[in-house]
């Protein structure tokens, strides 16, 4: 169903895509573009050992036009896959708000107000950021972290083959903290929608609370439902603060066997200071996509559950009540 909300502004997704594919074969080449600078240009590795500066001016001049090429790329992607994130979004919460102005007075008890609140609000900005991050972080996830694999063995194999053996395990421990955290999401939009349901509630009848002497009563009713809130917010974000460590303690393990086996092979005259230097750039790269791929799981997981929270609403029909009108005989 949230095709219907995409399709409109389907031409600004494809182009935020080509866009993005743009930004990051900017940031493949780059590595080995720099490892030429290194080995033809400061090493003379090609010049019986002898520095090249035309090499490294032309080299240079290069990058920085491909640099250029690829942050006008991602400038122009962020604008275009925020306004379509922003526009399914503008979309979607109107049609969330006439839906909710034709639901009958049950219908609203069942729902409580604090929930459709929260459901209009909070829930549909979490399908926004799924739909920008989707468009914007799938492809460039994708790409830098198959991209950088491919562009590894196409350096050396061995270096290839050292990231392919920590991958699994990186990989594992994403799996393992998302599969704890996606259930507290459900968990996390459940509490606010009872933060705002007492602050729905105690706004419009201040005058009774006061009038009642009850503050005290409902400042201990407001203070429970925010510290279940607090609680659960702890508990996702400490499951992804231990994960980061250990992804960047794995990657960084890669790096130090890149090292050593260069080392052997730099001695062997197999390989290059250059080649190490743009695999150690892929394998820097490699861990944002990563990274990424980390945070677009954790969107995604959030945008689902409260995709699944706005449907319920959009979904809902309201109940159509015929009464009927007697005329009054004299």
């Amino acid at each position: 169903m949230i095709w219907k909300y995409v399709k409109p502004y389907l031409p600004f997704a494809i182009l935020a895509g080509f866009l993005m594919v743009g930004e990051v074969m900017m940031d493949l080449i780059q590595p080995g573009m720099m490892s030429r600078i290194v080995d033809e240009g400061v090493l003379g590795l090609d010049n019986g050992g002898v520095s090249d500066m035309s090499v490294i001016r032309t080299i240079g001049l290069e990058m920085i036009a491909l640099v250029l090429f690829g942050g006008l790329c991602g400038s122009l992607n962020n604008v275009v896959s925020h306004y379509t994130a922003q526009h399914v979004g503008n979309d979607m919460r109107k049609n969330c708000f006439s839906k909710i102005m034709s639901f009958s007075f049950s219908q609203l008890d069942r729902f409580t107000t604090g929930s459709l609140v929260t459901r209009t609000t909070n829930d549909i900005v979490q399908v926004q950021n799924f739909v920008s991050v989707f468009f914007r972080g799938l492809i460039r996830m994708s790409m830098l972290m198959f991209g950088s694999i491919i562009c590894m063995f196409r350096l050396n194999r061995d270096f290839g083959a050292a990231v392919l053996c920590v991958l699994p395990f990186v990989v594992g421990c994403m799996m393992v903290c998302l599969y704890k955290a996606n259930p507290m999401f459900v968990k996390l939009q459940s509490q606010l929608d009872g933060v705002n349901a007492i602050l729905q509630e105690d706004i419009s009848g201040i005058r009774i609370i006061k009038a009642c002497v009850k503050e005290a009563f409902e400042k201990k009713r407001f203070k429970k439902a925010n510290d279940s809130l607090t609680g659960i917010q702890l508990c996702v974000l400490i499951i992804f603060a231990f994960m980061d460590p250990v992804v960047n303690a794995l990657m960084y393990l890669v790096v130090a066997l890149i090292l050593l086996i260069g080392f052997r092979e730099v001695g062997g005259g197999l390989t290059t200071p250059g080649t190490i230097m743009a695999a150690i750039t892929y394998t820097t790269q490699l861990l944002s996509g990563i990274h990424m791929l980390t945070m677009l799981f954790q969107n995604i997981s959030r945008g689902y559950v409260s995709w699944k929270r706005v449907k319920e609403v959009l979904l809902t029909e309201p109940e159509q009540k015929k009464r009927r009108f007697q005329r009054r005989t004299r």
